[in-house]
């Protein structure tokens, strides 16, 4: 067999046994820790600064810094973790991945591998064979994953050697800015390809110890892998939250920014590795010199992005904004209206007003549209969290600057607010109720509970406005309506029950979801009354508000 064919197949070999030993490694370390990681990532990242520690130590134990980006942004998906802290086991995930560089450079290249890897993949297998789960099997993979990442180093040892024999490398050799961005984007095809930046790193480590490239091109190839990892995030991030995709983003820009940074700094970095070799005691090597290139840009990015930090979380704020995200930040109100109480009044109404649109279009898909529709949930809790804005807001207004008839405004407008809380509660729990809710077998009931479901839909999506002179009689006569046909509908529902047409369990969920419809119809009515009279007293120049609340479910106007 020609000896060029032996060389190529040694080096898929070896480059098989480390990426089988890596995912090993990671799998086993992550079942031997338990739920450690998660615990960790959730008690530990209070801060920017101990997120990164806990980001390097995670990355650390389970060897890839892919794993740990991806836990993040699930943890981040399941809102386990904020963005700001999950920036920060981010950062330290860049860190601690300069681990697999060190073990390759203080290990891989010193100690007779045969001599510990085989005994560590016996131990390993045996834990694996006499355990069929928990933690002895995680630590048994783990071990078996140790022993395979240093003989697949020593394999792609032989093939490098046997590469540089067998072939003329030196005329394939560029000079200058295009020698280094050639290499760079070899380590970020490596990375991608093999999915691993550890993996990448390590090759490059062996293949210059081999004298195949010189020290600039594996550095280039070194931060080449940096950003090549980025796409771990980005393959994770598809179909995720929001929040999700700008924890991607920040990696990206992250590892983007320290990669052109390195790359500026070139020689100077080298000097400054160099220095810190001598002043260690470090052994001067070129798998030394790589580890110690790898941990130092990689500190020095981010020693660069952490004062950064608030600035990089407003931008990415900014970006993949979900449509729940939208409807959740107020439109009308800023800061440049809290001095000025009798402007805000404006704002408040126009902001209620929205809000009144949304939870009218909410309520129509729970009422009559698709309950199971996957963002419904979030819209409900996006209008509830404009409602306490809102009333934020409302307590934010200057109150010294507060007249008799704006204090009156602001009262109701606080008052229509509360209603709307109280509507959205309700539609989430009538939108799980509805999800329980099945045909019931008399046709004329089932009709007439949907109609009533109807009736209640086209009556929270009327006009929020009073843009007649009898809309007040209009808007009572549609609600008085409603309440009879609810009473009805209910009465139905209990014979039903009574003479056995419909289950006990379906009468009961069904008096439930009615329940729920109406009081929702209730505070709906009392918010739009108090709402459109209050806007009709806006337009009349400074006619003074009377925003009176309805004593009953019947109020005399």
């Amino acid at each position: 067999m020609p000896q060029s064919v032996i060389v190529i197949a040694t080096l898929l070999g070896g480059l098989g046994l480390f990426l089988v030993a890596m995912d090993m490694m990671t799998d086993g370390l992550k079942l031997a820790s338990g739920h450690s990681l998660r615990r960790l990532l959730s008690n530990w990242t209070s801060t920017t600064l101990r997120g990164v520690m806990t980001g390097m130590a995670m990355t650390a134990i389970v060897q890839s810094s892919s794993a740990v980006t991806v836990a993040s942004l699930s943890f981040v998906n399941a809102g386990v973790l904020k963005m700001r802290q999950a920036l920060g086991v981010i950062y330290g995930a860049n860190i601690g991945t300069t681990m697999t560089a060190w073990l390759v450079a203080v290990i891989g290249f010193k100690l007779n591998i045969h001599a510990f890897a085989l005994p560590a993949i016996g131990i390993g297998a045996f834990l694996s064979l006499t355990r069929s789960k928990g933690k002895r099997l995680g630590l048994g993979r783990a071990l078996v994953g140790f022993g395979l990442f240093f003989l697949g180093i020593d394999t792609l040892q032989s093939a490098f050697e046997g590469l540089v024999n067998e072939f003329d490398l030196g005329t394939v050799r560029m000079q200058g800015a295009t020698e280094v961005l050639i290499y760079v984007l070899i380590g970020i095809v490596m990375t991608i390809l093999t999915q691993s930046s550890s993996a990448a790193i390590a090759i490059t480590i062996t293949a210059a110890g081999a004298e195949i490239f010189g020290l600039y091109a594996a550095a280039a190839m070194v931060i080449g892998a940096n950003v090549g990892t980025t796409s771990t995030a980005i393959l994770a991030a598809l179909g995720a939250t929001p929040n999700a995709k700008r924890l991607a983003a920040a990696q990206v820009i992250f590892n983007l920014g320290t990669a052109v940074v390195a790359l500026a700094l070139l020689p100077l970095m080298f000097v400054v590795v160099e220095h810190l070799q001598q002043a260690l005691s470090l052994s001067p090597n070129i798998g030394m010199t790589l580890a110690l290139f790898h941990t130092v840009f990689n500190c020095l990015g981010v020693a660069l992005v952490i004062p950064l930090n608030g600035r990089l979380v407003r931008l990415l704020n900014r970006m993949f904004t979900s449509k729940s995200e939208s409807l959740a930040t107020p439109r009308h109100l800023d800061k440049t209206t809290v001095g000025t109480p009798s402007l805000a009044v404006g704002a408040l109404s126009l902001e209620l007003q929205r809000n009144a649109r949304h939870l009218g279009d909410a309520a129509r898909a729970v009422l009559v549209g698709n309950p199971r529709e996957p963002d419904l949930a979030q819209n409900i809790d996006a209008i509830n969290q404009l409602s306490h804005s809102i009333s934020a807001f409302i307590v934010q207004l200057e109150r010294s600057a507060l007249s008799e008839q704006v204090t009156r405004e602001l009262s109701a407008l606080m008052r229509v607010d509360q209603y709307f809380l109280t509507c959205a509660g309700q539609l989430a729990t009538a939108l799980e109720t509805r999800q329980n809710l099945h045909t019931l077998p008399v046709p004329e009931l089932d009709q007439a509970v949907s109609d009533i479901q109807q009736q209640s839909a086209d009556f929270l999506t009327a006009s929020t406005h009073a843009d007649s002179d009898h809309y007040f009689e209009d808007w009572e006569a549609s609600y008085l309506k409603l309440m009879h046909a609810h009473k009805e509908v209910k009465q139905q529902l209990l014979t039903a029950g009574t003479i056995g047409q419909i289950s006990l369990q379906s009468m009961m969920n069904n008096i439930d979801f009615l329940g729920e419809i109406k009081s929702l119809n209730e505070h709906w009515y009392k918010a739009i009354r108090v709402l459109a009279k209050l806007e009709q007293d806006i337009k009349s120049d400074g006619k003074e508000a009377e925003a009176v609340e309805p004593d009953s479910a019947s109020p005399s106007l």
